[in-house]
């Protein structure tokens, strides 16, 4: 299984509290547990912050990163061993396994926070900590900070100033290393072994779950956990609906079926979008949108690349589809004109992606002081340009109508250019009939 190594873990530390000020603390809680209903909780996904610096996938702790602490860096809060609890829950690294297996320079047990941690705050000019995203983990540390403030009168210090911690840490994780890649290259390879299947297995008289069970029977068998996110699965109309979740539709003979559905690997996300014939063959309408989309998905990896700017490949596939749409007769007027008054989003409503990481939509700002950011290797992202006309759209003609058509793949900003991780996955129209046409014969 491809994964983080712990040196990257410590190298990550190091450089967030190199770029932390003198006589300072970062402190980050692990996610929470959620329930899903009465007494069952949710699988356990670990917060992305948290585990870019530490790989740590626990709940029911706390990193506290010192500069210069004397007594080690690196502090870590966590469980305790606890051989009951472990017979009903699983095993916990406890505070020797915090040390030797994730690189902790020192831990202690999650009971004792109160008594320890407000002394490692005590003294420290800042605290680097993303306020607002952990309610009760907020009300905790203000209660940490009132008790050090009580405690002036004797000589105790308290903090100064408070730092949002993730604006430091989100611009880093928006460059990935050459792990990163390596492991989000993973996850694309498994999510593009599950659409191949789900295309192989698609027919008319399924519905959307069969092929969604397509998707995580794959993502498992791979060695996925999870997906990044809920899988789409929508046939027909549902395709025009951006975020459909039902996927409980029957599959009809002569729709098309979209599929946007990605696993996740060390909890990096992969994120493909693919649509095809339920039956295996376009008619001549939906051939004439998936091809306008696909051109518009190639001619965006021509602006992504370093020097060029964020929204750069949005706008190509802006001209090619607004160009298409005008050809097809579902626009009229002069393509510029059409741009500029953005008549596209009667079709095309949202971007043509978004950055990827350890969060399908990732963290890192779009834009820096008020201009599209340039891109710089190691930057991940989508490229998801897609059309979509209502089933009740009385604007068109009543042959497009119910049509919708998205094609994404992940990229990776390189030296030169971009790197396509999501290749695996056919997506012209006669690499796709041919596939599923084999599969029939097969069957």
């Amino acid at each position: 299984m491809t994964r983080i190594p712990k040196s990257e873990y410590a190298r990550r530390r190091q450089t967030l509290m190199a770029r932390m000020e003198p006589n300072s603390i970062a402190i980050l809680p692990a996610a929470p547990m959620y329930i899903r209903n009465r007494d069952v909780e949710h699988v356990y996904r670990q917060d992305s912050d948290f585990q870019y610096l530490s790989g740590f996938p626990e709940p029911e702790a706390v990193i506290a990163l010192i500069p210069g602490r004397e007594h080690g860096e690196y502090v870590l809060f966590c469980r305790e061993r606890d051989p009951e609890r472990e017979l009903w829950d699983g095993l916990r690294a406890g505070q020797d396994g915090a040390i030797a297996h994730y690189g902790a320079d020192d831990a202690f047990p999650i009971g004792d926070i109160d008594d320890i941690l407000p002394g490692l705050i005590e003294g420290r000019e800042r605290v680097y900590y993303a306020i607002g995203t952990n309610e009760t983990f907020d009300h905790q540390l203000m209660e940490w900070i009132k008790m050090i403030r009580s405690k002036a009168r004797q000589g105790a210090q308290p903090p100064s100033e408070f730092v949002a911690l993730d604006h430091l840490l989100h611009d880093m994780r928006l460059y990935k290393s050459a792990n990163e890649v390596k492991v989000m290259r993973h996850a694309a390879e498994i999510s593009a072994r599950a659409h191949v299947n789900a295309m192989r297995a698609s027919r008319a008289g399924l519905h959307e779950y069969h092929l969604e069970a397509e998707l995580d029977y794959e993502f498992r068998k791979g060695g996925a956990k999870m997906p990044a996110y809920g899988s789409i699965v929508a046939a027909g109309k549902n395709a025009c609906i951006l975020h459909y979740r039902e996927n409980d539709a029957a599959l009809e003979d002569g729709d098309l079926v979209l599929i946007d559905a990605g696993c996740e690997i060390d909890c990096y996300a992969s994120d493909i979008t693919r649509t095809f014939p339920v039956n295996g063959k376009f008619s001549p309408e939906q051939k004439a949108i998936y091809e306008l989309v696909l051109a518009a998905n190639e001619e965006a990896f021509k602006h992504i690349a370093p020097g060029k700017h964020w929204n750069e490949a949005h706008e190509a596939t802006v001209r090619v589809i607004t160009a298409g749409l005008v050809e097809l007769g579902l626009l009229e007027g002069d393509v510029e004109a059409l741009i500029a008054a953005e008549a596209h989003k009667a079709f095309y409503m949202h971007r043509a992606g978004h950055w990827l990481g350890l969060d399908v939509h990732d963290v890192g700002d779009y834009k820096i002081g008020g201009q599209w950011r340039v891109l710089e290797p190691g930057m991940a992202m989508t490229v998801e340009p897609g059309i979509y006309i209502a089933a009740d759209n009385q604007d068109v003609a009543r042959k497009w109508r119910g049509i919708g058509v998205r094609i994404e793949d992940d990229v990776v900003v390189t030296k030169t250019g971009c790197e396509i991780l999501t290749s695996g996955v056919p997506k012209a129209v006669a690499e796709i009939e041919a596939l599923m046409a084999g599969a029939r014969e097969v069957a």
